[in-house]
């Protein structure tokens, strides 16, 4: 068994651990990074294949901290940020037979075909109307009663879809979209708070934060391999198993092995950065009441499917990408379309496109056969993205996530209350990753940040 010490463990390689891992490294702390799979990045993979870059995870994230600007100043030049293009701010929702663009203008939310003639109307009406008084009301119910039921169907839902692959009804407005929730709370209306928040001055730091779509130059998999040409891949540690924590004292004990040894590490903190349903072997000394609020975390499955034309033959595709709402009753979530937002994603007369499957509403079809999915892509690539029927994908790739994106639901603020009370009695424990925080990749870049700056 080799035996080492350490400052900081961090278990999990994914963008929260090599964040924390990589400030801690900057304050001079010696840091080991243990990861189960056999590559770090965590759900973040790049492919490049035939004039194609597709991701396997997340295809953007958006520059919604000043932190993650930051992060990319700091890992300089080894990885550079990249925002999106211009034509790419615009978005698109699946209505009846085709995509009509979301309406970015007043003038285009009355001509919208979107929304309902009297939800338009209503929402001149939002200012005026109460806050709500129930702290644990639903996404859809918030928004039935301050928009209407067509902006529940044709703007939240479909939303949500896109970011959670969840359900506006089960979601809980204050854990999966807080800056939400306080608009009301605070200001008692979305549009008056977001009036007066444009208001307040902002300092350098906080101009660094925007609402722009980033990625990576070159594909999101240049994050991880930056950080860990700056930390040393000498600290981490892939293809660990049988991973487990152990107080002693007032110190860390952490176990692993992999295919060639035993390890075990000895350090004053330890982080935990893994999904809520591998905390339970990773921190087996938490009673079994505790842990049962923290594991019991429900995540959507999601099947991602790159697919590729090398040539479109004229066809545009100059958007963000297309959503679909639930009562559209289609087989996708949505089609992102990364050729259009960054250089170099497909050959230079093709395009790039990820189909999204499955999540909270359609778990049975992620359970798909290859061949049954391959069919169903290809039927929406004509039928949705208009390719002719004599039209083929020249690329086409299936990537599964049986624990794609975590539901932030009702039992989600007494998974946040055991994890402080959790931290508070055990010190030197840090329970991370999505549990908690956000699931975006700015909420995960700005949690390994802080973590790193509380560790003294």
């Amino acid at each position: 068994m080799i035996k080492e010490k350490y400052d900081v463990v961090i278990i999990g390689a994914g963008l929260t651990g090599l964040t924390a891992a990589f400030y801690l490294h900057k304050k001079g702390k010696k840091v080991a990074v243990i990861e189960q799979n056999n590559r770090i990045g965590g759900q973040i993979e790049t492919f490049k294949e035939e004039g194609f870059t597709f991701e396997k995870g997340p295809n953007t994230g958006v520059v919604s901290y000043p932190e993650v600007a930051e992060l990319f100043q700091d890992l300089a030049p080894l990885c550079q940020l990249e925002t999106a293009k211009e034509e790419s701010k615009r978005r698109l929702i699946w209505k009846g037979s085709q995509f009509h663009e979301i309406p970015s203008s007043m003038l285009g939310g009355l001509l919208t075909p979107l929304f309902s003639f009297t939800d338009k109307f209503r929402i001149l009406g939002e200012p005026f109307r109460q806050k709500g008084t129930d702290p644990d009301e639903s996404v859809a119910n918030l928004t039935r009663r301050r928009l209407g039921k067509s902006f529940l169907n044709y703007a939240v839902d479909p939303f949500l879809s896109g970011v959670y692959a969840g359900n506006p009804e089960t979601l809980i407005t204050r854990f999966a979209l807080p800056k939400l929730y306080n608009l009301e709370q605070n200001y008692g209306s979305f549009i008056k708070g977001a009036m007066a928040k444009a208001k307040i001055p902002k300092s350098d730091r906080d101009k660094l934060a925007s609402k722009k779509v980033f990625s990576a130059k070159g594909g999101l998999n240049e994050i991880p391999k930056a950080i860990e040409k700056k930390i040393g891949s000498e600290f981490i540690f892939i293809g660990a198993k049988n991973t487990q924590i152990q107080p002693q004292g007032n110190l860390w004990i952490t176990q692993f092995n992999t295919s060639d040894n035993s390890f075990e590490f000895t350090s004053q903190e330890v982080i935990t950065t893994t999904g809520g349903y591998a905390l339970p072997q990773i921190l087996p000394f938490i009673e079994c009441s505790d842990m049962n609020k923290i594991a019991n975390l429900h995540y959507a499955p999601v099947v991602q499917v790159s697919v590729g034309v090398k040539d479109t033959e004229g066809l545009k595709f100059n958007a963000f990408g297309g959503l679909v709402p639930s009562c559209e009753n289609r087989n996708v979530l949505g089609i992102l379309y990364p050729s259009a937002c960054f250089e170099g994603r497909a050959p230079k007369e093709g395009a790039l496109f990820s189909f999204f499957i499955g999540g909270v509403k359609h778990v049975e079809l992620t359970e798909m056969s290859d061949e049954e999915l391959k069919k169903l892509v290809i039927k929406d690539f004509h039928d949705m993205l208009k390719f002719p029927s004599n039209k083929q994908p020249d690329l086409i790739h299936i990537f599964r996530h049986k624990h794609a994106i975590p539901q932030y639901e009702l039992n989600s603020g007494e998974r946040f209350k055991t994890i402080i009370s959790l931290e508070q009695t055990f010190k030197g424990l840090h329970i991370a990753g999505n549990v908690k925080g956000g699931i975006g990749m700015a909420d995960r870049i700005r949690q390994g940040v802080e973590i790193a700056r509380s560790i003294s």
